[in-house]
């Protein structure tokens, strides 16, 4: 159980540090140097306490599975950032991936769906609405709200289809009886997911150098020394708390707990990360919020017992 709630402990730690480096750097910059980073540490970890590497045929769907996940889908997660916040936008990928994932692996890979599992993804599709859903007592819906929302569901998308592209990469490491080690797999990985980031940097940098020889507006300002350096440890710790310790706890969990327990455990990020928001962002949270909250999570925590069994 402890590597469990490790994992949800980190992962949400993971979401507030992104938050505040896609806030300082943008989100395109924010995502690139996290991923690099964290591409870097992963490889170095694989090769020291790796199990033997990945089949090839396997390796081949990890790296599409980073493209997407890794890639597209934290590349738009580092825009839903700093337009809807770390709690709205954790809630909106984290519950919605599951049941996502599930209808995919329903066409693609011909896991059927009982009348409860179908159930469960209504109620967790029903809370992300209640929480997401803007009242006339919350006042005007920001600028970007709206724009956010959308990066969050190609987020959500991402998260999906690389878990899916990811699974199907398990069962051809384990038709070959080359069962993978999670860091390994986390690596091969994110060889998929900084190609994609270093193409949306590469793209973002050109468009800034245009901006500069026609003397348009800077699209981000430079930072400080001393916001510089709060920034590279922001990234750090956003690194270190997701793609490396969170998901080697994700693993770790899984070694040691059946599916159907860990999930659960898993699926409560959107709701530890409430009080974490408030207390290091100052944001705050609305009744509306938390019920939605607590039914969506309530929905995902129950599919994903009823999925491992």
């Amino acid at each position: 159980m402890l590597p469990a709630f490790l994992t949800t402990f980190l992962f949400s730690i993971s979401a507030l540090f992104a938050q505040r480096t896609a806030k300082a750097l943008g989100g395109i910059s924010a995502n690139f140097w996290r991923m690099l980073l964290a591409t870097l540490l992963l490889a170095a970890l694989s090769q020291s306490v790796g199990k033997g590497g990945v089949p090839e045929k396997a390796q081949i769907w990890l790296f599409i599975s980073g493209l997407v996940g890794f890639g597209i889908g934290d590349v738009a997660l580092f825009q839903a950032l700093p337009r809807l916040g770390s709690r709205l936008s954790v809630l909106l990928v984290h519950c919605l991936a599951t049941p996502s994932a599930a209808i995919v692996e329903y066409f693609w890979l011909g896991s059927t769906l009982s009348l409860l599992q179908i159930l469960c993804i209504a109620l967790s599709l029903g809370g992300v609405a209640i929480a997401l859903a803007p009242t006339k007592r919350d006042g005007p819906v920001s600028k970007g709200f709206g724009t956010g929302i959308l990066w969050g569901l190609l987020a959500m998308l991402g998260q999906a289809m690389g878990a899916v592209l990811s699974r199907k990469a398990a069962s051809i490491a384990l038709a070959a009886q080359h069962p993978m080690n999670g860091i390994d797999a986390a690596s091969a990985r994110a060889w998929g997911g900084i190609w994609v980031a270093a193409l949306v940097y590469g793209g973002y940098l050109l468009r800034k150098h245009w901006r500069n020889k026609a003397d348009l507006p800077p699209l981000k300002a430079p930072l400080s020394p001393s916001e510089k350096r709060q920034t590279f440890f922001w990234v750090l710790f956003n690194t270190l708390a997701g793609p490396v310790l969170g998901v080697s706890c994700f693993q770790w969990a899984l070694g040691n707990a059946p599916t159907g327990v860990v999930l659960p455990i898993v699926a409560l990020t959107p709701l530890m990360i409430l009080p974490m928001a408030h207390w290091m962002e100052g944001e705050r949270t609305s009744r509306r919020e938390i019920l939605g909250g607590c039914i969506a999570v309530s929905g995902v925590a129950m599919l994903a017992r009823l999925t491992a069994y």
